[in-house]
C-alpha cells in the first residue's frame, strides 16, 4: 500500500444549525411576552428596525377585497393577518365548511368584522396605565417592622423583636426555641417568650409561631374561640388529617354538629399567615389565539393582534446608510443588520402562521369539547396534528408550548388538548384521559352517604360506559384530583354537616 497524498471525493449529509435557524426555533417555542421582550432588545440593537406606529391602515372592506388589490405586507403583523388569516390554512385544508359531522358549519380563520388587527379605542387609551397610579404595597417585613417600632418602647425588646423578624421564614413560622434566641441575644428566656407572645398578635395574626398547632391556637385565641374542646382538636390534628371524625368526637367530647362547626372554624384560619401577604398578584394570561362562534354555527379562529409585535425594516434609512458608507467595514455592518432585520420579520411571520395553523387543527379535532364540554374531550397526540399540518412533531410541540387560546369555554393552554387515550371496551372508541378524570370526579361528587363508591365500583361503572380502565389507574387519577379514598369519604359522610 503506497503512502502519499491523494484526492478523494466523499458525499455526506449533515444538518447545520445556523444562528438564524436557532433564532427561529427559539421564537417558535417562546411565549408572547418573551417574544415581545426579544423584539424590544432587537429594536435597540438594530438601527434598521423600527416599531410600526402607523394608524390602522386597513378596514373591514379592505380585508374583503381581492388579494391582488391588497397592499404588500411590510411587517410581521400585516404578514400574519394578510397571509395567515386571509389565506387561512383552514380555508385551504378544510374548504372552510367544517362541522362536527363533516356536513356543514364554518371553521374559518378570522376575517369578517372582527378579523382585522383591531385597534385600541379612545377610552382604552385614556385608561392605559391606570394601575400604575396605585401606591406600592408594603412588604411583609416592612409591615412588621412598623408594628415593632410602635409596640416596643424598650430598646432591648426592639432588638429581640428585630432578631425574630430576621429569622422568620416567608410562611411566617419561627421554629427556633426561645432558649436558643435568648442564648444568642444574651438575655433571659422569659424576656424572649414575652416578646414572641406580643408579636404573635401582630397583623397578620399567627406569625412567629413554632409549629402549625401554635399558629392555629393563636388565631383562635384572637377570635375568642380557643376553648378546651378546640384545644383537644388541635392536639389531634393527625386524626383530622385522616378524616377520623368519629374519633375526634370522642376525644373532644362533642357531638357531630359541634365537630362540624369546629372543623369549619379551622378551615377559615390561615396556616401560613406570612405566605399570602407578599404573594404577587396573579398575572393575567394574554391568549395568542382568539376563537369565537360564527353565525352559521362553526368556529372562527384568528391571531390575537395584541400579541403580534409590529415591526418593519426601515428601507429609507438603509438606502441613506449605504450611500453614506465609506469603508468596507461600514458596508459589512449595514448588510449584516439588514439581513438580521429581514430574517426577524420573516421569523415572526412564520411563527404567526404556524401557531394559527396548529391551533386551527386542534379546534377542528376538539369540536365536541367546545360544544359539549370536557366530558367530550377526544384523545389527541402530537403526531395526529403534525401529520395533518405537514410538520414535524417537535415543531408542533414547540408551537403548543406557552401558547394560549381564548375560547367560549375559557382560556386554555394549547397543550391542554393533548391527552393520552384510554382504550374502549370490546374494541370501541378510545377515550381521553382528561375526560375520564372528569367523569370520575362527577361520580364521586354525586355519591350519597350510603353509596360511597370504591375504586372497584368506579371501574365497573366506567366499563359499563365503554371505558376499559384498571383499578390502579382510577386510584392514580383520584389521587391526582386530591380526592380521598372511599374509606375516608365514608368516615366524613357518616358525620352530618
Amino acid at each position: 500500500m503506497a503512502i502519499g497524498p491523494r484526492l478523494d471525493m466523499r458525499h455526506t449529509q449533515s444538518l447545520v444549525m445556523t444562528p438564524q435557524l436557532r433564532q427561529a426555533i427559539k421564537l417558535l417555542q417562546s411565549s408572547n411576552m418573551e417574544v415581545t421582550a426579544f423584539v424590544e432588545e432587537e429594536l435597540e440593537r438594530n438601527p434598521l428596525l423600527e416599531r410600526d406606529e402607523r394608524p390602522e391602515p386597513r378596514t373591514a372592506a379592505d380585508e374583503r377585497a381581492p388579494e391582488a388589490l391588497a397592499p404588500e405586507p411590510r411587517d410581521s403583523l400585516e404578514a400574519a393577518t394578510a397571509t395567515a388569516m386571509a389565506d387561512s390554512p383552514l380555508d385551504a385544508d378544510y374548504g372552510n365548511v367544517y362541522d362536527g359531522d363533516g356536513s356543514g358549519g364554518g371553521l374559518g380563520a378570522g376575517g369578517g368584522e372582527s378579523g382585522g388587527r383591531g385597534g385600541r379605542t379612545d377610552f382604552d387609551d385614556d385608561l392605559s396605565g391606570i394601575e400604575d397610579l396605585a401606591d406600592a404595597r408594603k412588604t411583609l417585613r416592612e409591615h412588621l417592622g412598623e408594628q415593632i417600632r410602635l409596640t416596643f418602647a424598650d430598646h432591648r425588646d426592639r432588638l429581640i423583636a428585630a432578631q425574630m423578624l430576621a429569622m422568620v421564614d416567608p410562611a411566617g413560622r419561627l421554629p427556633v426555641p426561645d432558649a436558643a434566641i435568648a442564648a444568642a441575644m444574651g438575655c433571659e428566656e422569659a424576656k424572649v417568650a414575652a416578646v414572641r407572645a406580643r408579636m404573635q398578635r401582630f397583623d397578620p395574626v399567627g406569625m412567629f409561631c413554632r409549629d402549625l398547632r401554635e399558629c392555629l391556637a393563636v388565631q383562635l385565641a384572637d377570635r375568642n374561640r380557643l376553648d378546651p374542646c378546640m384545644e383537644a382538636l388541635l392536639d389531634n390534628l393527625e386524626m383530622l388529617a385522616r378524616r377520623d371524625l368519629r374519633g375526634l368526637m370522642r376525644v373532644c367530647g362533642v357531638d357531630s354538629e359541634d365537630i362540624a362547626e369546629m372543623v369549619a372554624e379551622l378551615r377559615r384560619l390561615d396556616p401560613k399567615p406570612g405566605a399570602s401577604f407578599d404573594a404577587a398578584p396573579a398575572m393575567a394570561v394574554v391568549p395568542d389565539v382568539l376563537m369565537r362562534r360564527t353565525n352559521d354555527g362553526g368556529w372562527a379562529v384568528e391571531l390575537n393582534p395584541e400579541t403580534l409585535p409590529r415591526i418593519l425594516v426601515n428601507r429609507g434609512f438603509h438606502a441613506r446608510a449605504v450611500v453614506g458608507a465609506r469603508s468596507r467595514d461600514d458596508k459589512a455592518f449595514i448588510a449584516d443588520k439588514l439581513q438580521s432585520a429581514t430574517w426577524l420579520v420573516k421569523s415572526l411571520e412564520q411563527r404567526a402562521n404556524t401557531i394559527l395553523k396548529v391551533a386551527a387543527e386542534i379546534v377542528r379535532r376538539q369540536d365536541a369539547f367546545f360544544r359539549l364540554g370536557v366530558g367530550h374531550l377526544r384523545p389527541l397526540i402530537l403526531r395526529d396534528v403534525a401529520e395533518h399540518v405537514s410538520m414535524h412533531e417537535s415543531t408542533v410541540s414547540r408551537v403548543t408550548a406557552n401558547k394560549y387560546i381564548a375560547t367560549p369555554r375559557g382560556t386554555f393552554e394549547l397543550k391542554y388538548f393533548f391527552t393520552t387515550a384510554i382504550a374502549g371496551t370490546s374494541g370501541g372508541e378510545s377515550h381521553s384521559a382528561e375526560a375520564v378524570r372528569f367523569r370520575i370526579r362527577e361520580m364521586i361528587m354525586a355519591e350519597g352517604v350510603d353509596d360511597v363508591l370504591s375504586d372497584d365500583a368506579i371501574v365497573e361503572r366506567l366499563r359499563k360506559e365503554g371505558v376499559d380502565i384498571a383499578r390502579r389507574t382510577v386510584a392514580k387519577y383520584r389521587e391526582a384530583l386530591r380526592i380521598p379514598s372511599s374509606v375516608q369519604r365514608k368516615r366524613e359522610k357518616a358525620v352530618p354537616a
